[in-house]
Order: C-alpha cells, then structure tokens, then sequence
C-alpha cells in the first residue's frame, strides 16, 4: 500500500491558499498530515481542515522537513528563496507563483492539457498564470484539432486575482461612493469601485504589460508551440470572483462553428453554458466556485473566414489556480 503523504501550504491564509485547502478537503484528497505556513504575521492564527482547527506556523528554512509535497501558493519572491532548498530534499514542490514558470528545466503544466511534461520535473513544477490557465483549457483542444494560426484576448479580470485585501477594497470603495464619502486606495493606483482600466501589473517597453506576456509566453510553452502568433489586452474589472476572457481565434484553415462545438464538448475540464433563444452566455456569477470552465457565444469572425470569436469564463483561484496544483499532485499520486 502507497504511503500517505505530508502536505504543506506555503501561504495558506492567502485567497489562493485558503482555496487550496478547501479542495483538499472537498475532494478528499489522501494525506497523512498538513501543515498551514504563512508570514511571520499570520503565524498563531488557525485555519479549520477536516473538522480540525490547524495552528499557522511561520515559513523558515526548516518548516519543509519531513513534507513530502508543498503547494506554494505564495508570491514569487518566497518561492524562489524557499522553494529550491526544498526541492533539493526531496519535497515536491507544486508553486503558482510566475518564479518558475519560464525556467527550461521547469515543467509548466495543466494536466488536462500536457500531463506529459509532469514526468520531466526535477522537483518543482510551475502552474501557469490564472489567465493563461482559463484561455488555454478551451484554446488548446481547438488548437489540436485545426491548428491555430493566431488568438488576440482581451480578458476581464476578477478583483479576486489581487488577493483576498484588494476584494475587501473593492467592497469598502463601492459603498464608500455610494454613499458619497471620500475614499483612498491602497490595492489599486485607480478606483477600482464602477470603474475599469488596464491591468495593473508593470508596464513593460514594448507597451504591453506583464500580465499580457505571462499570457502569451506561458501559453508557447504548455502549447509546446511558439508558431501561435498571441496578443492580449488584460483589464481589471469591478467583479469578485472568476475572470471572463474573449478570445478571436484565427485558424489555419476554415472552422465551422458547429466543428469548434463539437471538439469542444469532449474536452475534460470545460462545460457550455449558454442559451441563444434568450442571449443567455456565461457570467462570472456562473463560473464563482466551480471547477470547470464555461464557454459558450462561438461564432464566425464575419471579418475574416478563418477566424471564430469565443467567451469564456473561469474561476482563477480554482482552475486558475488552487485546482490547478491539487489536480497536478493527484496525477503524480495515480
């Protein structure tokens, strides 16, 4: 009988932290012990798994031994002074961050989508961005089938992905100006309450943003394809939970609308959801909380024969994120 692993969450009073250990208990995931670590602030605070209440313990150099896998769901600055030393003692380390995700000896990995490059690791294995994560789970599928020439997204992107503080900003500054009082935001450079304006991640010299090339270089790496041209525009939106994505998708040849359907509908991991009689086509409210991403509203791009236009919707810290990494340490524990 297989031995029962050691589990650690390293961020684990985060947004993304705290999904992970909600689906380790929702989906029953085997384990012989977990360990809830966080900053030094959060340490002594309690997080309730499986009935249990679990004493936060602060991250050190030392808080990995004996764990045989750690979700990292911390940011990128932990994981690259953490994650290596753990790796090199035997732990696996499943990291969401962006510090691995284009390092050639690090696999990037949806497992619906390239399970393979699990079997490549050397101890780290990288999750993609929450946006690449959503775009890719119904991109690639038609990507296999038809061969996509090029896909210009523009995503809609969930307050939640800033973490758990900028949600409560988005809640504070929308009564704040409802009921016409002053307010100062210290999540977001703009208002983000009513109001949208372009991600805001660093602005990069060739005018896009890094969350627009995490996008487009992530997407080459789990395509194993740098031929699909790809250009995003990333916008932050007023919603809670679940980025929306519309995605124009060129093809190498024809696709007709009834074939992309079709493709899509065996894929794991993906639902349609959409109602045309009533114009009825996924919305985040649809998507908070659920695993699967929904699709739905494809249609023939009328300016161009080889083009569809899609909408998608998908939670990013399940699938784009804490699903994701659990999903990755079941294929490994099959």
């Amino acid at each position: 009988m297989k031995r029962l692993p050691h589990i650690a969450i390293v961020g684990a009073t985060g947004a993304v932290g705290q999904e992970v250990l909600h689906l380790l208990e929702e989906r029953k995931f085997p384990l012989a012990s977990l360990r809830c670590l966080a900053s030094p602030r959060s340490a002594g605070s309690s997080l309730l798994f499986r009935g249990e209440n679990i004493t936060v313990a602060a991250m050190s150099e030392t808080a990995l031994d004996g764990v045989d896998i750690a979700f990292f769901a911390a940011g990128s600055d932990v994981a690259k002074k953490y994650a290596p030393e753990a790796a090199s003692k035997g732990v696996l380390v499943i990291d969401k961050s962006s510090a691995f995700r284009m390092d050639p000896e690090v696999p990037l990995v949806i497992p619906e989508i390239n399970p393979h490059a699990l079997h490549a690791h050397k101890g780290i294995i990288a999750c993609p961005n929450c946006t690449t994560a959503i775009m890719l789970m119904v991109l690639a599928p038609l990507h296999k089938r038809f061969g996509v020439r090029r896909v210009v997204a523009s995503t809609y992107q969930a307050i939640s992905g800033a973490g758990a503080q900028a949600v409560q900003e988005l809640l504070e500054e929308s009564r704040a100006f409802l009921e016409k009082e002053p307010y100062y935001s210290t999540q977001f450079p703009f208002p983000i309450a009513f109001n949208v304006f372009p991600h805001n991640s660093s602005l990069l010299m060739n005018g896009y943003v890094e969350e627009e090339m995490k996008l487009m270089q992530e997407s080459h790496k789990i395509l194993e394809d740098a031929s699909v041209r790809i250009s995003a525009t990333c916008v932050r939106v007023p919603t809670l939970r679940a980025h929306a994505e519309s995605l124009n998708i060129e093809f190498l040849r024809p696709v007709d609308v009834a074939e992309a359907y079709a493709v899509l509908e065996s894929f794991p991991g993906i639902s349609l959801l959409e109602s045309r009689e009533k114009n009825r086509f996924p919305m985040p409210t649809d998507a908070s909380g659920k695993d699967a991403v929904l699709y739905g509203r494809i249609r023939q791009d009328i300016s161009h024969p080889h083009a569809l236009e899609l909408w998608i919707v998908g939670d990013q810290l399940r699938k784009g994120a804490a699903l994701n990494a659990i999903q990755i340490a079941e294929a490994l524990q099959k």
